[in-house]
């Protein structure tokens, strides 16, 4: 019955008697979980208790607004029978306070990390406002500035890339908020293996200021989705006290529940709140709040913070075995839970989505993404992106990570021969012809 044992019984139980479409199509997602060596960096295994919380009884409780005798921010709810909703939110806030040793407000209701940018953008910025972020093929993130988001229809996005060494360029971030003024500088990113170093961003706009670049000071936000996890356990510089807003979303490497977090200065509660009810969402869904509160409750755990340790040490191995054996890792390595091969040297005939394709017949599941300066659409991309997580929650230790990796490497190498002899056939067709 594979990670979800008790789970997996209370669906059988009660979805398998009247809904046999919706049970098999479930049953057939937990086979594929129960087989599969889960790689994608944004992907993880929550705990039962969390996925009792989801379907527990708050399931059913529409809750407008935020708790009557909120300690901050917005206050008072538009339905009634809340008490106990209100004292769970409450609650909720107070553990990922505790969880990130933090004082910062922090605003729990956000259905999704894309959701919680889009409020905390809209809680400081007017249409049309300038914000500086990390380019898409550097490894931003859609919502941070990609054309197709709803990010560049709103606002004018200037992006920051990396320097020839494939680490962010920090130059081009102090030069661009010269240049372009930006009334927010953005942080984050969902496929980058550096540390991110956000004292340093803060005293480029800090000098800013202070040289006269700027007659105001930008505010300085933060997208830790993929890297929360390793700031509670230690394994990355904390952005609090440094940022004004602080996005994350709950699942990935916290493993919650799918669902978003916004933290911020107290100064701007109202605001942050304000942005997400009601300006970009309506009811809360308090069954995400509860398994919210139980992953924050799992966060704040030693062996939470062993599993943090254990994340980094598998991707660190992992990805040395590539280098070894001569791959190209986007920045020459890893300092967090993922990272990215390059293909265009040494594979120059394979795609991202080629090798995610093989490998997903062989039950080993990636994700295709671009690296810096594509010339690949992000359906087609250059590389692929590899994160431990996942497989890390199962139990997988540094041995099992290597051996993986050179299984990847098997599939990889194939498609490349493969590749070649079909061009080398095609070239010697033509040339006959």
């Amino acid at each position: 019955m594979g990670i979800y044992r008790k789970i997996n019984r209370f669906v059988r139980k009660f979805v398998h008697k009247d809904h046999s479409f919706v049970a098999n199509l479930i049953s057939a997602e937990d086979d594929r979980i129960n087989k599969t060596v889960e790689l994608i960096a944004s992907e993880n295994f929550p705990s039962e208790a969390v996925r009792a919380a989801l379907a527990s009884s708050f399931v059913c409780k529409y809750t407008e607004g935020y708790p009557t005798n909120r300690y901050s921010g917005n206050e008072s709810r538009f339905y009634g029978g809340c008490q106990n909703a209100d004292a769970l939110e409450e609650y909720c806030c107070k553990k990922w306070r505790e969880a990130f040793k933090t004082d910062y407000h922090v605003n729990v209701q956000p259905l999704g990390g894309s959701v919680a940018n889009a409020a905390a953008y809209a809680s400081v910025l007017q249409p049309g406002d300038t914000i500086l972020a990390m380019s898409l093929d550097a490894g931003g993130h859609i919502s941070h500035s990609s054309h197709v988001s709803f990010v560049s229809k709103f606002y004018n996005v200037v992006t920051y890339g990396l320097d020839k060494d494939g680490i962010i360029c920090y130059n081009d971030i102090a030069n661009k908020i010269k240049q372009y003024k930006p009334k927010l500088v953005l942080a984050g990113a969902s496929a980058y293996s550096r540390e991110i170093d956000f004292r340093r961003i803060k005293r480029i706009i800090d000098d800013a200021v202070k040289n006269g670049d700027m007659e105001y000071r930008p505010y300085f936000m933060v997208d830790m989705a993929h890297i929360a996890g390793l700031i509670i356990g230690d394994e990355h510089q904390g952005p609090f006290g440094l940022a004004d807003i602080i996005t994350t979303t709950t699942h990935k490497i916290l493993k919650g529940p799918r669902g978003g977090a916004i933290f911020c200065r107290k100064e701007l509660a109202h605001k942050v709140d304000s942005a997400v009810f009601p300006f970009y969402q309506g009811g809360t869904h308090q069954n995400i709040i509860a398994a919210k509160a139980v992953c924050a409750e799992e966060c704040c755990t030693n062996e939470y913070y062993d599993y943090i340790h254990q994340v980094v040490l598998n991707a660190k191995v992992m990805c040395d075995e590539f280098i070894y054996a001569g791959y190209d890792v986007v920045s020459g390595g890893t300092d967090n839970h993922l990272f990215m091969l390059d293909f265009t040297k040494t594979h120059p005939h394979v795609t991202g989505k080629m090798v995610q394709d093989a490998l997903d017949k062989i039950d080993i599941t990636v994700n295709k993404n671009m690296i810096p300066g594509d010339k690949r659409s992000p359906k087609e991309a250059s590389g692929i992106r590899i994160g431990t997580p996942a497989m890390t929650t199962r139990g997988w230790t540094e041995h099992d990570f290597a051996v993986c990796a050179h299984r990847i490497m098997t599939v990889i190498d194939a498609l490349e021969e493969k590749a070649k002899l079909e061009e080398e056939r095609n070239g010697s067709d033509i040339h006959n012809g």
